[in-house]
Formats: structure tokens, sequence, C-alpha cells
């Protein structure tokens, strides 16, 4: 039986998960995460909402990878459009990640972004390990994700993003995420939806979060089933 951790940042989007009675869910602890298991397939899957951020998001990870000791991270969730022409609820893969805050260029010669592990400023997922999504949906989309600590709604700041890095979504988690699961050396998968668009004022994340959330855990719930 395969281990696997599922995680979702924040309320909004861990109710889409909560809200669905096909599921046989165990609570396991309260603290310092409220985590549920679920079994799929004959996986064991370790569910948590980690909390908005960079540091929630890496420290949900590792408690998932310690204590529960799971070889493959999920994670769903919604995120900011950096191109005009993407729409809400479209659905996307991640296939990698630039942690857009960190900029250690001054000290140790590397790019801003860029990690010394690493050969330029991108994380990357495993093509191996992604895979699978195709093989669900065949037409989704693979990008590039801009993460940080910032809920970014100035469009300025949006383009300059998408310029920097062709970066086509934004989040608050992945950076940690992946970053944490490098070390690890564990593998991640990332499904996104969008939820607020290059035009929106974080007022329509409040709007769409729910139903974009829904999309994407679809897409998780179905390639449990192939894992």
């Amino acid at each position: 039986m395969r281990k696997i951790g599922l995680i979702i940042a924040v309320k909004k989007e861990f109710d889409t998960f909560l809200s669905d009675h096909s599921l046989n869910k165990e609570n396991l602890e309260d603290c310092p995460y409220f985590t549920q298991k679920i079994i799929i397939n004959n996986n064991e899957i370790y569910v948590l909402e980690s909390g908005f951020g960079e540091i929630d998001g890496a420290a949900a990870t590792q408690y998932l990878i310690t204590k529960y000791s799971v070889d493959l991270i999920l994670n769903y969730g919604v995120v900011g459009a950096l191109k005009k022409d993407l729409k809400v609820s479209d659905l996307f893969l991640v296939s990698k990640v630039v942690h857009y805050d960190f900029d250690a260029s001054k000290i140790d010669g590397t790019k801003p972004g860029q990690y010394l592990e690493f050969s330029d400023e991108y994380m990357e997922t495993k093509k191996e390990v992604t895979s699978k999504v195709f093989e669900i949906m065949p037409e989704i989309k693979s990008v590039i994700l801009a993460s940080g600590d910032t809920f970014i709604v100035d469009k300025t700041r949006k383009s300059e993003l998408e310029k920097r890095f062709n970066a086509s979504i934004c989040d608050m988690e992945a950076a940690g995420i992946i970053r944490v699961c490098y070390k690890n050396q564990i593998e991640a998968i990332l499904i996104k939806c969008i939820s607020d668009t290059f035009d929106g004022d974080g007022s329509d994340y409040i709007k769409n979060v729910a139903s974009s959330s829904k999309k994407a855990f679809n897409l998780i719930k179905e390639l449990l089933a192939k894992l």
C-alpha cells in the first residue's frame, strides 16, 4: 500500500474535500494539523490543511513526510492568472515552479529565484510522475507557476512575473512544497485551477474559490484512482 500526502492550503479549498461524502475519512490529528486519512485504490492518502504561504506549505510537506512516511505529495488549489487570456476555471498541471521573491544573487552568483542546487531559477516536477495526469486529461496545459508570499492583485506586478519567468499562474505555497519535496527526494504533483483573472482585484477569488477548487479536486480524485 502506497502512502501519499495531499496538501490543501486554506479552508475554502479544504471544504471541497470535506464535502465529498463518497470518501470514507478517518480523523487522525488535530494538532499541529487537522489531518484525515482516506484509502483509494489501495493507496493511503493523508490529507491536511496547511495554511497560507510558503512557510506553512513547506512545514506541512515536511510533516507529512516525517510523520506518515509518504513517498508522493499532491497539492490542489486555486491560483491567480498572470496572462490576460486565462479564464476562471481553467485547469493546469504545474511543470515548473519559481520562487519569485527568493533572491540570494548578490552573495552567491545565482539568478534571482534560483537555489544553489538548481541550474536555473526553476524547480521542475518529474515528467514520469506527471504523465499520469495526461492519461486522464490529455488536453490539460502544463505551465510555469510563480510562487511567493503575496496575494497579487496589481496588474503591473502580474505582467512583470509573466515576462520575467514566462509564468502563467501564481500562488503562495507551491515553492515551499516543491522545495521540501526536492530536499527529501519526494516527487510532487500540483494541480491548479484559476479563481482570479488577470484583471481581478481579489473579489473574484472569493466568488470562485469553491467552484475552482472542486474542479481541481475532481482531477486529483481521478489521479488517485490510477496511482
